[in-house]
């Protein structure tokens, strides 16, 4: 997808004319994708600005709902995305755009070209608040503290008063600058007649300010009796801290996502028919063009390098973080950087038939995907907002008569005290920070919820071929006919398989490499028959005379099939059979660490396999797997999976999804190989983009860490609000340590989502 600007740094939104310019129907392919057959329907994602909880996901729900043509919005407030279904027979983006607009909101593109410098520029803006509120309030409390200790008669009334005005002096600062968000979202709310989480809290620092303020210029009157300037400068900064720690656990998963959607050009030089090259929009290539990339540049398609060679970055694509060489006849990928030099590539496919633009749409996907425990907080948030605003009502009310300025002070300290900020960042917090650290990592989520699905499995189902087997062969074993060694057999079928690329004569030259067998023997004049096997003169190094060699299947060397059930090649001379070489799939060097790890983490493995019985009960003696099955169809692997389900066991597959489409989905959860088959079509909960196994156990251990966090958030939120709200409405809960353990609550559950986000340690082999 190419990026599109539709803003300039420093602006606050997007104009309503600026929105008109996405109503071009060339300009829908840069923010958007068909949602299915036709080209009436399209799905669309946006950036929103200005969220800052779940009640605001639900009113833009609300909001794109009632537009006309809009078939379906899902809203995450956690990522401040959204992803819009809309008819363009019906609507235009303009106008669901414009929707989002007049509920009080900005929004982008979600690959704006100037997307991450709004971020960064927001990031800014809420540490320079963070640092005013914290100068501020270590003055304050400064002033406050001879309030605090001095005795009766130490402190005069003019220094009290002088005090309390140097006090409200710092104050302004943090209410005219720091505050500025959480008004400006609640002034917005009651302009919209909406509830917000920042309603009660902009109530309380109001509240709390003007009280402080009467007490400050009129101390004699009936809030004269103390201030909280200091309680209200410290909960400010507590807040701004979290806010700022949850905007930077947002920007790092953002950051993943923009990093991956803002690699392509936006132009790039295409051929034209009289040998020139013109630079053009990426939009405008198709297939059979070619085009010019030059070091530093991204592969705007996918495509088949023509001339030149150099090296790609695909760490994002692949999993692969060396860059890997690429030279005249290899495939490059859509998104992938070339490092070193000059190239030309064919396009062969563009937009959304890339591999790039099928990883997108998956990252897209789990970034606005809410996962049950979030969707319930998205529930109660308004129903509990309202009830937060009673509960400070009706607790002011009942201490009224006896002191007006305690009673608005308790109102104040139940209004802070019940936000469920904490509570609606439990869950959403965690499974981010997981996904963006697995998207590093080169594995995508395309559904959160399988995070939790993930966590409470017990045990793992794996395909053999191409999953826990790689697409080369190795030589498994050798039989030979009297009198000739196994090493000279080897010697002379490597002499003819040098001549050959075939998976099978790779295998033989790497096996004789490994036992220094090739350059014993060598060949000339070798034919190779395609499908059958190779024929040539083979004699020793030394100079004996040449004997006339037959490698390849035994028909093609005239021998007699031999009883062996296993893929294998013969090899013949003039006086018959001389050896047969059985091979099989190379098993990927990290499988063994990781089936110990899944072994070692109370996990019970199995193979499936539609190959022989016999391959496969060697492969599954090789690797140390006891339960393993061949010859199973799709449906056999589904039985399997449902009899194991029957059982209460819960089951993950992991398959390359040639053919494990139904038991992929049939599963609690799925891993599939981002090589195998188009993302698109992929029936998997998990994308593995390289072609290792170790981010499986990984991915699973860090699923079991990722409920454990959502877990011990949840308790904390809600121990927090059982014990603090109870203690506000009856006056117990001063309101300075209201704000601070509101801040701190949900300081402490981004901060423990945080720790999701450290790399995973290495596996190690058994």
């Amino acid at each position: 997808m190419q990026s599109v600007s539709l803003s300039i740094p420093g602006s606050t939104g997007v104009s309503h004319e600026s929105l008109r310019l996405l109503d071009d129907p060339q300009e829908w392919s840069s923010f958007s994708r068909l949602a299915g057959p036709g080209a009436a329907s399209w799905e669309s994602s946006v950036i929103i600005e200005g969220m800052h909880c779940a009640a605001c996901a639900l009113t833009l729900e609300r909001a794109l709902l009632a537009v006309p043509g809009v078939a379906s919005a899902q809203v995450s407030a956690a990522s401040h995305r959204a992803r819009v279904v809309w008819s363009a027979e019906r609507v235009q983006p303009s106008g669901w755009m414009q929707a989002i607009k007049k509920a009080g909101y900005q929004v982008l593109p979600a690959n704006d070209a100037f997307a991450s410098e709004r971020r960064q520029r927001e990031s800014r803006q809420a540490l320079w608040r963070w640092l005013v509120a914290g100068l501020c309030m270590m003055q304050v409390m400064m002033y406050a503290l001879p309030a605090y200790v001095a005795r009766p008669g130490d402190m005069t009334v003019d220094a009290a008063g002088l005090l309390r005005w140097a006090s409200w002096v710092l104050t302004l600062p943090v209410m005219l600058f720091s505050c500025g968000p959480f008004f400006a979202s609640a002034l917005r709310d009651v302009l919209h007649r909406r509830i917000s989480m920042d309603l009660p809290v902009a109530l309380g620092i109001a509240v709390t300010f003007a009280v402080s303020s009467m007490g400050t210029f009129d101390a004699a009157g009936i809030f004269g009796r103390e201030v909280y300037f200091d309680s209200l400068t410290m909960f400010v900064f507590f807040l701004l801290t979290g806010r700022w720690l949850e905007l930077r656990l947002r920007d790092r998963t953002a950051g993943a996502l923009e990093a991956l959607m803002n690699r392509l050009p936006d132009s790039v030089q295409r051929r034209c028919p009289d040998g020139r090259f013109e630079r053009v929009a990426v939009r405008r290539l198709t297939a059979g063009d070619v085009v010019l990339v030059l070091p530093g540049e991204s592969f705007p398609a996918d495509g088949v390098l023509t001339q030149g060679q150099t090296h790609a970055d695909e760490a994002l694509l692949t999993g692969e973080s060396r860059p890997v060489p690429r030279c005249a006849g290899e495939r490059v990928m859509a998104g992938s950087h070339n490092l070193s030099a000059a190239v030309q590539m064919r396009v062969e496919h563009t937009g959304e038939g890339t591999r790039f633009a099928q990883i997108v749409a998956l990252m897209q996907s789990a970034s606005l995907d809410k996962p049950a425990l979030a969707r319930l907080a998205d529930r109660i948030a308004r129903p509990f907002l309202v009830v937060v605003l009673l509960a400070a009502a009706g607790a002011c009310a009942f201490w009224w008569q006896r002191d007006p300025g305690h009673a608005l002070m308790v109102a104040v300290a139940v209004l802070i005290v019940t936000c469920p900020c904490a509570l609606s960042l439990a869950t959403p917090a965690a499974m981010l920070a997981a996904a963006g650290a697995l998207a590093r990592r080169g594995v995508l989520v395309r559904r959160l919820q399988a995070l939790e699905a993930l966590a409470g499995i017990d045990t793992v189902v794996f395909d053999k071929t191409g999953t826990l087997t790689s697409d080369a062969m190795v030589l498994c074993a050798t039989r030979t006919r009297d009198g000739v060694s196994e090493a000279q057999a080897l010697a002379m079928a490597g002499a003819l398989a040098q001549h050959s690329l075939h998976p099978v004569s790779r295998a033989l030259v790497a096996a004789g490499l490994a036992h220094a067998q090739i350059g014993a023997w060598v060949a000339d004049s070798v034919d190779e028959v395609a499908g059958q096997g190779l024929s040539g003169p083979v004699r020793r190094a030394a100079g004996a005379a040449a004997a006339w060699l037959r490698l390849g299947s035994a028909s093609f060397c005239g021998v007699q099939v031999p009883a062996v059930q296993a893929l294998h090649a013969c090899l013949s001379d003039g006086q018959g059979w001389l050896a047969t070489f059985e091979l099989t799939e190379a098993v990927r060097p990290d499988a063994q660490a990781m089936l110990h790890a899944l072994r070692a983490d109370g996990i019970e493995v199995c193979l499936l396999s539609g190959d022989t019985p016999l391959a496969v009960a060697r492969l599954a003696a090789r690797v140390g797997i006891e339960q393993a099955r061949g010859g199973c169809s799709p449906s056999d692997k589904l039985a399997f999976l449902r009899e194991a389900q029957r059982r209460g066991r819960k089951v993950a597959m992991v398959g390359d999804g040639l053919n494990d489409g139904p038991v992929l989905a049939g599963a609690h959860a799925s891993f599939a190989f981002g090589q195998a088959v188009p993302l698109a079509q992929a029936q998997a909960d998990f994308v593995v983009m390289g072609d290792r196994l170790e981010p499986v156990a990984q991915t699973l251990r860090l699923a079991r860490r990722t409920m454990r966090v959502v877990r011990q958030n949840l308790a904390w939120a809600a121990i927090y609000n059982a014990v603090g709200i109870p203690l506000a409405v009856l006056g117990w809960l001063p309101a300075w340590l209201a704000g601070l353990g509101m801040a701190l609550s949900s300081l402490i559950v981004v901060l423990n989502a945080l720790r999701l986000s450290s790399d995973p340690k290495p596996l190690k082999a058994s």
